[in-house]
């Protein structure tokens, strides 16, 4: 298939779109060694790479909507190159060429719903905070010590919903002054911009940033390692400054000030996935093992990629709206080496993560079952 772009062309748009330093690339092959694609299915991080430099990328094919950006291989990486840059950079080319995967299109066209109601699932703006009408929880207001930003999963989807009750609890439990914008909540933007979708992305971090600074917001509480990402390390970008911390972050805070106190045993065996965008992304790896550590009769074991090397759920970059035929779903295999280490619960932190893992454990094998929990479902469990 031939570029849309002239070929000589790509190379000099990729530099414009912010692709770093793909160029100093000596094709030594560790990117495609620890790409989570390569456990699933076949893709190369280092061809593409290589006809970046060349100006020979094929912006429609579908390789560049393949990386799910998960971090391992820019840490890997003997050159500095970051891979997640240049895919990227050559999504926003072809996006503003109009090529765009078929499955987020109806999503971001005039009219979409992540445009018009401020999230991805074609539902109602007015309707964002009906998961809490019955969880006597408040519109935030100026003084408050903290807004809880749930996003759009915990807000529409059945199952994260649940999430976002356990973590409302939580707060209850601990006294925590509390509220929520609620119909003015629109999605971060952080997956649509992986996706190359930068107008998308400034159109709804305006929204936000607005509403933060119409109610005086100055710390704000997350629930998805993807707002945490885009509100600490992106929002900066238009010039403003919030106070972010992720769930496990503060449930550590809480437990550490005695404001929360686990009383109850948890005699489950538990193994713990780290996100890419909780763990490689942003260096959050102590505080959920800090948390689930501190529960009585914890029994938290590792699984062999842990940590800095945890395996991709396979919903990064945007691919959590891309359609992935069941034999390349990297949740899959993450499940097993859950289930291998003896797990009964999977726990984690992430509503992408958790979408992923609960389709999976349907598809066990040989009568192998799993559950699989979000941090706070476990803590609101033994307070």
């Amino acid at each position: 298939m031939e570029p849309v772009a002239p070929i000589k062309e790509i190379s000099d748009l990729i530099k414009e779109k912010g692709g770093g330093s793909f160029q100093v690339c000596y094709q030594c092959g560790i990117c495609d060694d620890v790409c989570p694609w390569n456990k699933v299915s076949r893709f190369s991080m280092r061809k593409l790479v290589r006809q970046a430099t060349f100006g020979l990328t094929e912006i429609e094919s579908e390789d560049i909507w393949r990386c799910t950006t998960c971090g391992t291989c820019p840490q890997r990486c003997p050159r500095g190159v970051d891979q997640i840059q240049l895919s990227v950079s050559l999504r926003r080319i072809a996006t503003e060429y109009g090529v765009f995967p078929d499955s987020v299109t109806p999503i971001v066209t005039v009219g979409g719903s992540l445009m018009a109601e401020g999230n991805p699932f074609n539902m109602e703006r007015a309707k964002r905070a009906d998961w809490a009408k019955d969880l006597g929880v408040k519109s935030f207001t100026e003084g408050m010590e903290i807004l809880y930003f749930p996003g759009c999963y915990l807000s529409y989807d059945p199952r994260m919903k649940k999430v976002a009750a356990a973590t409302v609890k939580i707060l209850n439990k601990a006294g925590v002054d509390f509220g929520i914008l609620g119909a003015e909540e629109s999605c971060c933007g952080e997956s649509i911009r992986k996706t190359g979708n930068e107008e998308a992305f400034k159109h709804l971090a305006r929204q936000n940033i607005k509403a933060f600074i119409d109610h005086g917001v100055k710390k704000i509480l997350v629930s998805s390692p993807h707002c945490l990402h885009t509100f600490r390390n992106e929002y900066p970008e238009f010039s403003v400054h919030f106070e972010i911390v992720h769930i496990s972050e503060f449930l550590r805070e809480l437990i550490k000030d005695g404001r929360l106190k686990p009383t109850r045993e948890y005699a489950k065996k538990m193994t713990f996935h780290d996100p890419c965008y909780l763990g490689r992304h942003n260096g959050i790896f102590d505080a959920p093992r800090d948390v689930l550590k501190g529960i009585p009769g914890s029994n938290l074991t590792e699984m062999e990629e842990s940590r800095e090397n945890s395996f991709c759920c396979g919903g990064g970059g945007g691919r959590i709206w891309m359609d992935t035929p069941k034999e390349e779903r990297f949740s899959d295999v993450r499940l097993k080496q859950a289930v291998d280490v003896g797990a009964e619960v999977l726990v984690t932190a992430c509503p992408y993560c958790i979408t992923n893992f609960t389709d999976s454990s349907l598809r066990l094998e040989n009568g192998r079952t799993i559950e699989i929990k979000d941090i706070t479902e476990i803590v609101q469990e033994v307070i």
